[in-house]
This record gives C-alpha cells, sequence and structure tokens, in this order.
C-alpha cells in the first residue's frame, strides 16, 4: 500500500522535475538535480521512479490524464451539447493557462522519449482529443453548430489552448477568466453557433 507520505513525495518528485525540465531541457537535467531539489538523495528516486525517461513519462502521461479528468468533469453541466462543449473547452483552455510549464515539457519533449514511451504518449494524447472530437459531432448532430471537419476543429482548438499556455501570466492586463471568455467564443464562432457570444456570457 502507498502511504500517504510516499505518494507525497512522488508528486514533490514529478513536480520539481518538471520545473528543472521546463528550465533547463529534459536532456540538461540530471536526477542528482532532480533529487536536490526535493531534498532526497538520487537512490531514493528510485523508490519513485524506474529512470529519467520513466520521471518524463510520468509528467507528460500525467498531465494528459489530468486535462482529461478535468474536461469529464466539466461535461457534467446540464444543457444541451454545446452547452457541453463549451464547459469542456473552458476547461481546456483553462488547465493549458494554469498549468503551462507541464504542457510546454508535452510539447517540446515528446522526442525524447523512446518510441515505446512516446506511443503511449501519443495514444492519451488520441484519447483526449477524441473527445473533444465528440464533443462536437455531438453539437454538429444536433444542429446546433456547423461542423466543417470535427478533426481539424480538434486541433483548431488545440492550437489556441497551446497559444494561451506560451504567453498567459497571472496579473496581466486581463484576467484569466476574461481570456478563456474570449477564445471560448472565438471556438464557438468557429463552429458558427449562432447565439456563441450570448452562451459564453450567460454562463461566466
Amino acid at each position: 500500500m502507498v502511504t500517504t507520505a510516499e505518494r507525497g513525495t512522488a508528486q514533490a518528485i514529478r513536480e520539481e522535475a518538471a520545473k528543472l525540465f521546463f528550465e533547463r531541457g529534459y536532456d540538461a537535467t540530471s536526477l542528482r538535480q532532480v533529487a536536490s531539489a526535493v531534498g532526497l538523495m538520487v537512490g531514493s528516486l528510485y523508490n519513485h521512479i524506474d529512470s529519467k525517461e520513466h520521471l518524463l513519462l510520468q509528467i507528460m502521461g500525467g498531465i494528459i490524464d489530468d486535462l482529461l479528468d478535468s474536461a469529464r468533469e466539466a461535461v457534467k453541466v446540464d444543457g444541451d451539447a454545446v452547452d457541453k462543449l463549451q464547459a469542456a473547452l473552458a476547461a481546456h483552455l483553462t488547465f493549458h493557462a494554469e498549468r503551462a510549464q507541464e504542457v510546454f515539457i508535452g510539447n517540446a519533449e515528446l522526442r525524447s522519449l523512446s518510441t515505446a514511451a512516446r506511443e503511449v504518449v501519443i495514444e492519451k494524447r488520441h484519447e483526449y482529443e477524441l473527445f473533444l472530437q465528440n464533443l462536437i459531432e455531438d453539437a454538429g448532430k444536433a444542429g446546433l453548430a456547423d461542423v466543417i471537419d470535427a478533426k481539424i476543429h480538434v486541433y483548431s482548438f488545440v492550437a489556441q489552448a497551446t497559444h494561451i499556455a506560451s504567453w498567459f501570466k497571472p496579473g496581466g492586463r486581463m484576467k484569466l477568466d476574461e481570456i478563456v471568455a474570449i477564445y471560448t467564443k472565438l471556438a464557438l464562432r468557429e463552429l458558427n453557433v449562432p447565439d456563441a457570444d450570448a452562451r459564453v456570457d450567460q454562463a461566466r
């Protein structure tokens, strides 16, 4: 059984490793540096990870798992297919802004994984993209959105969130909820949802 302390240590290792991978890059970060940041001896890391690559995979896989969990929780709202898609998009955008470092690692370090590990991450990404795609298709089938190509719409929405992660900083000109509202309106307008702006404003 994993104790609370062990679970906390494992989380601390992932968090500190993510900071170092973001600041220095995966290749330039050693496990000794990760251990030092957590306050452990290097050998103690191996109680929680199998290797440096395994640590990277934990971070990259974990961020997608958390993203999918967030989106699944968001769509539990009452309402029609667009309401559910809108909620998922808002969660999607917020998540990327709030966890920008891990998002950056997920995009920048895929090449650092072995083929087998890379396939694990790619499969998780596919699962998340399919989740969004199904929401888009449901809105189209309900006659509430003009869907040109659901998969390409997904790519567009993923790109929007990645863009936010690249520049958003707390304390800037606009609050995060204002930025999320704007991007959500853009996404719904892309799908030609007639009352896109009113829907987003009402949900805030």
